[in-house]
């Protein structure tokens, strides 16, 4: 498969930041829009001057509005970690779900909810983000050690590795539910389809007390990522500690992931369509790849979320089957254009 090519043209600093702009517009847009459609309507400029009955307000202040900010911070986690996974290992097709890492934070929350799910409140909530993230920073060791088997990060390994993790992790899960009660076995089959339907203020401080300082944390890695993508030699020679920089963003990423998983579930393609897109228009550099990412991720989420709860109402899609849908056919594409370019055709 073709790798990420670091040489290739991006654009300019001030198409960078233009584009940067418009999505956080876009951002803010899909936001206020996403947070009028429901059940119950609030027309636009009503939401706008404040003018809202107490039925709308409660709707809004209570449900919707956590709802719509949860599924933002989700986007921009998974997006992220989409995007620093890619350049780490320096391939397009690298993604939380489809390596793995995803699922072994999965598999780390159906303990928990299996063993210790009496616990309660914010200690459950921030209970179910460390189990997600060890999960999840254990699979990113683990396909890192076998990326590198071949003396370089070899992708081949990387993707047989993220087979073998899935196919393990969603055997433990499915032993888990084996052995679990009806309650455990009702959590665990909703979080395998990715919800955030039941978003509240106290999963908002958790997902935003996680997201906000590992977007943060890679900005300032953002540089080194960008000389680590001319490769790991070359880096050395440029005076970049590689070692120190891989193990940032996998430390970030498992993070973003865990907490993720934590909250909402396995929600799959996010972190792989939105990098993507952002690195055709931009180009790869770290700088304004990664809050472009997290900016696309969070409309993609709010929009397909808005999508899940209006288009079968009253009842409600997982927004994890959605984003499927549309990721499933966007990677056979990328799969497709990856192979015929490197075989000419």
């Amino acid at each position: 498969m073709t790798p990420l090519n670091p040489s290739v043209a991006v654009a300019n600093d001030k198409t960078q930041k233009r584009f940067v702009l418009i999505l956080s517009a876009g951002l803010c847009l899909s936001l206020i829009i996403a947070a009028t459609i429901g059940a119950v309507s609030i027309p636009v400029a009503d939401l706008v001057v404040w003018s809202l009955s107490d039925l709308q307000e409660n709707v809004l202040s209570n449900i919707r509005a956590p709802r719509l900010v949860l599924a933002a911070l989700v986007g921009a986690a998974l997006s992220i970690s989409g995007a620093a996974l890619q350049g780490l290992f320096r391939n397009a097709l690298a993604d939380p779900g489809l390596i793995g890492v995803s699922s072994g934070a999965h598999l780390s929350v159906a303990l928990v909810i299996v063993f210790a799910g009496s616990i309660g409140g914010i200690l459950g909530l921030y209970a179910l983000s460390l189990a997600a993230f060890l999960g999840s920073l254990l699979a990113c060791f683990v396909i890192f050690q076998f990326a590198r088997m071949s003396g370089t990060l070899s992708v081949t390994f990387m993707l047989l590795t993220g087979v073998a993790i899935n196919a393990l992790a969603m055997a433990g899960v499915g032993f888990l539910s084996f052995i679990s009660n009806d309650q455990q076995l009702r959590a665990i089959s909703l979080w395998s389809m990715g919800s955030v339907g039941g978003a509240l203020w106290p999963s908002v401080l958790v997902c935003g007390s996680v997201v906000v300082p590992a977007v943060i944390f890679l900005l300032r890695n953002a540089s080194a990522m960008n000389i680590l993508l001319l490769g790991e030699e070359e880096a050395q020679y440029l005076g970049v500690d590689s070692n120190r920089v891989k193990r940032n963003v996998i430390i970030c990423t498992a993070l973003c992931v865990g907490a993720s998983v934590a909250l909402t579930g396995l929600i799959g393609f996010v972190g792989l369509v939105v990098p993507h897109l952002v690195r055709l228009v931009i180009g790869p550099d770290h700088r304004w790849l990664i809050p472009a990412s997290a900016l696309l991720g969070g409309i993609l989420l709010t929009i397909a979320d808005t999508i899940a709860r209006t288009l079968v109402a009253p009842t409600e899609m997982p927004v994890g089957i959605l984003t499927s849908l549309i990721g499933g056919p966007f990677f056979l594409w990328l799969l497709m254009r990856q192979f015929t370019g490197r075989f000419g055709l």
